[in-house]
């Protein structure tokens, strides 16, 4: 419990989200109260929230429903709330909730978001940033439709509206070209993510009622999906993009009622399957032939029931220690538990084997270069420290918004008129034009 997140009241909000999301550096979790309330942990810092003295991020005038890090800054947060607006923040260098010994320190909180993205008619539900385009977010909302986001213009760049029911599930694929999107209508549609359009669909990809999720298997050209049989089994599923007419794999799972939320390690290849209102995590692999995907021992076997959870991203874990992944496990009773999956090796060199390039902090192209056309996955770097300079997080990456030059240009002409004040109050000429 020491290394627990405790003390807050988690928001009573409900829905397909995960309910927490994870930089290298942070986390994000929403609270119960008015306003949008989220609670930004460090993940190196962990202790007991007070309420009323720890710094809090709040700013939207309904509930926080999802957030999402942006992949090439570990500071910059995207949060979605049900009065319709997107909100981008910024978490200052000096954020510290809590001191080294767990204790709560009192500080300013954050009320004032860099930009806000206005356009959807009903709450938004889920964020999902691009995997290798600078300031590239896709939103989906109750209005029943998917909006890709320029963040640093503030605007939108492509509207999808072929849904005709809720949402539950927007994934990118590997390159950004394409999302897809399961819908209350059992349909999973893979769209084009600049014309907004389909170009591919799974009439039916589980016959029960319960939420589906999809994972796009890296560039294996396969994709996961979990759901439920007509019988309310939970089940997973491999489809291939080229033929979607009928599974190449289907694996009964068990009967429980909890919406399953794969968390998939494109890095390793493996499958962390949590059910929401389980207390067990199973671990499997995907690989790309028969039977496709394989059990790997007993996962995380636990008693505590599962509200949400998320994988922390390969930059913040602790590589010479041989953690190959990290979870975050929100609890109703126990407050956020990391969960911690490490190789054992008798070595203290880094293992190659076990951690092979991952996504870099650093942007493949820019926005304006996807829109455009260009075609490309995210850059790689090694997690080698000694390549690396030991430098763990992505750096905090000045966003240029249109936000962020008015209220530059504000503080500037207000500075102008002061300065102009002492000028006259002086009797010194100069010119006003």
């Amino acid at each position: 419990m020491e290394a627990c997140h405790t003390g807050f009241r988690l928001s009573t909000v409900t829905g397909d989200q995960q309910y927490v999301k994870a930089s290298a550096k942070y986390f994000a979790v929403a609270l119960f109260g008015g306003g949008g309330v989220v609670y930004v942990g460090r993940h190196d810092r962990p202790g007991r929230f007070v309420n009323g003295h720890t710094p809090i991020l709040q700013g939207h005038k309904g509930s926080v429903l999802d957030f999402e890090w942006n992949p090439f800054d570990d500071s910059m947060l995207a949060t979605a709330s049900e009065d319709t607006t997107i909100k981008i923040w910024s978490i200052p260098e000096e954020w510290e909730p809590f001191d080294k010994n767990g204790k709560s320190k009192k500080g300013t909180d954050i009320s004032e978001s860099m930009v806000d993205l206005v356009g959807h008619m009903k709450k938004v539900n889920l964020l999902r940033y691009h995997p290798s385009a600078n300031n590239v977010l896709a939103s989906t909302s109750s209005d029943n439709t998917v909006k890709v986001w320029d963040v640093e213009a503030g605007q939108e760049m492509s509207t999808f509206e072929g849904m005709h029911d809720l949402c539950q599930d927007l994934v990118w694929d590997y390159k950004g070209d394409n999302y897809a999107t399961s819908c209350k209508d059992k349909a999973v549609r893979f769209v084009d993510a600049r014309a907004a359009k389909v170009s591919n669909k799974i009439s039916q990809a589980h016959d029960g009622i319960k939420g589906v999720k999809v994972v796009y298997m890296g560039e294996s050209g396969k994709v996961l999906t979990t759901g439920h049989s007509r019988a309310s089994g939970r089940e997973v599923k491999i489809w291939d993009l080229k033929n979607l007419d009928k599974p190449l794999e289907v694996s009964k799972i068990d009967t429980a009622a909890g919406v399953l939320m794969p968390l998939y390690d494109a890095d390793t290849n493996v499958i962390y399957l949590c059910g929401k209102g389980d207390g067990n995590i199973r671990t499997c692999e995907f690989e790309d032939k028969k039977p496709y995907f394989h059990r790997l021992g007993d996962g995380f076997r636990s008693t505590t029931a599962l509200k949400g959870v998320c994988l922390v991203p390969k930059r913040g874990l602790d590589i010479m220690k041989c953690e190959s992944a990290r979870l975050l496990k929100v609890t109703n009773e126990s407050g956020i538990q990391p969960l911690s999956f490490t190789v054992p090796r008798k070595s203290d060199a880094f293992q190659t084997d076990i951690f092979p390039n991952t996504a870099s902090s650093e942007p493949a192209h820019t926005c304006e270069e996807w829109r455009n056309g260009s075609s490309k996955g995210p850059e790689l770097e090694s997690l080698n420290p000694n390549k690396r300079g030991g430098a763990q997080n992505g750096g905090k990456k000045k966003l240029l918004s249109v936000g962020t030059l008015s209220a530059s240009l504000k503080k500037a002409d207000a500075r102008i008129k002061y300065l102009e004040g002492r000028l006259d109050a002086s009797g010194i000429s100069y010119d006003k034009k």
